[in-house]
C-alpha cells in the first residue's frame, strides 16, 4: 500500500477546498445551479485530476489519456472548477457559467469546454459512455482507464442497472466508478423515494468489485482507486459516502440546495467558511 505524507494530502484537500469556493462562486453570480451535489463529489474529482488520472492539459486529446465521465452532470460547476485549477482553461473563465455563449454550459459538453469526454446531465448516461471508451481500450489494447462518478439518485434509473450488467459481461476491469452516496436526490432522501440498499449487494450480485469509502477522505479515494487498478476480470465501483453541501454549513445534507443558488448572504457565509 502506498503512504503519502500529510503535506501531500494537505495540498489536496487545499486544491479541493478552493474548488468548493470557485463551484459556488460561479453558481452564485449565475444565479442558477446545483450547489449541493458539486460539494459531494469535489474530493473525488480533485483525487482523479491531481494525483490518480493520466491526463494533460495541453493536449486534451491525447490518445493515451485517461478518461473521465461525470454522468451526475448537474455536477459541472465542480468539475469546471477542478478542470481550471488543472490548467484546461483560465480560473477567469469560471465566471461565465450558464452565460450566452459561454463555454460553461449548465451540464458538461463535449464540443464546447476542453477536457470535457461526454456530454452528460441526462441521469443515467454516463456508465453507459464509459462502458463504450473502455471497450473501445480493450479493443485497442491501450493501457488508459476510465473513470465515472455517477450519482445515487441515478441509481433508480434502468440505464445504470443496463450498463453494469454489461460493463460485467465483457470483464471491464478497466473501468472504475465513484458512486456519490450523499443520500439526497431532487425531491428528498433516496431511501424515501426509491429505496437502494443493500446497495452494495447489489452491485456484487452484478458482478462488480465493490469497496466503500469516506467519499471525503484523500486517502481512502487514492487507496481505493489504486486497489481498483489491481482488480483483474470484473469492473470496480467505489461506494463514496459524502455528505451533500459539504464544506458550506447551512448546505449540509441540506436538500434545499440540490438546485438553488445562495442569495448574497448565503454566498457571503460560504466564502468565509472556505476562507474565499
Amino acid at each position: 500500500m502506498e503512504v503519502y505524507d500529510g503535506e501531500f494530502i494537505t495540498e489536496l484537500e487545499s486544491i479541493a477546498k478552493k474548488a468548493r469556493m470557485y463551484s459556488i462562486q460561479m453558481i452564485y453570480e449565475a444565479g442558477s445551479g446545483h450547489p449541493g451535489g458539486s460539494l459531494s463529489c469535489v474530493d473525488i474529482l480533485v483525487a482523479l485530476y491531481f494525483h490518480i488520472m493520466k491526463h494533460d492539459p495541453k493536449r486534451p486529446d491525447w490518445s493515451d489519456r485517461d478518461r473521465f465521465v461525470l454522468s451526475k452532470g448537474h455536477a459541472a460547476p465542480a468539475l469546471y472548477a477542478v478542470l481550471a485549477q488543472s490548467g484546461y482553461f483560465e480560473v477567469d473563465e469560471l465566471r461565465s457559467l450558464r452565460k450566452m455563449g459561454s463555454r460553461l454550459q449548465g451540464h458538461p459538453c463535449m464540443t464546447k469546454t476542453p477536457g470535457i469526454e461526454m456530454s452528460t446531465g441526462s441521469l443515467g448516461h454516463g456508465l453507459a459512455a464509459g462502458n463504450g471508451m473502455a471497450l473501445a481500450a480493450k479493443l485497442d489494447r491501450k493501457l488508459y482507464r476510465i473513470y465515472v462518478i455517477v450519482g445515487d439518485g441515478e441509481m433508480d434509473v434502468g440505464e445504470t442497472w443496463e450498463a453494469a450488467m454489461l460493463a460485467s459481461h465483457y470483464k471491464l476491469d478497466n473501468i472504475t466508478v465513484y458512486l456519490d452516496r450523499n443520500k439526497l436526490q431532487l425531491d428528498g432522501p433516496t431511501e424515501k423515494i426509491m429505496s437502494l440498499e443493500p446497495l452494495a449487494d447489489k452491485w456484487k450480485a452484478f458482478g462488480w468489485h465493490v469497496i466503500e469509502i469516506n467519499g471525503h477522505n484523500m486517502k481512502e479515494i487514492i487507496h481505493a482507486t489504486n486497489e481498483a487498478k489491481g482488480v483483474k476480470g470484473k469492473p470496480t465501483i467505489i461506494i463514496c459516502h459524502t455528505i451533500k453541501g459539504k464544506g458550506v454549513s447551512y448546505m449540509e445534507g441540506s436538500l434545499h440546495f440540490h438546485g438553488k443558488a445562495p442569495d448574497k448572504q448565503e454566498y457571503e457565509q460560504a466564502m468565509k467558511e472556505l476562507g474565499g
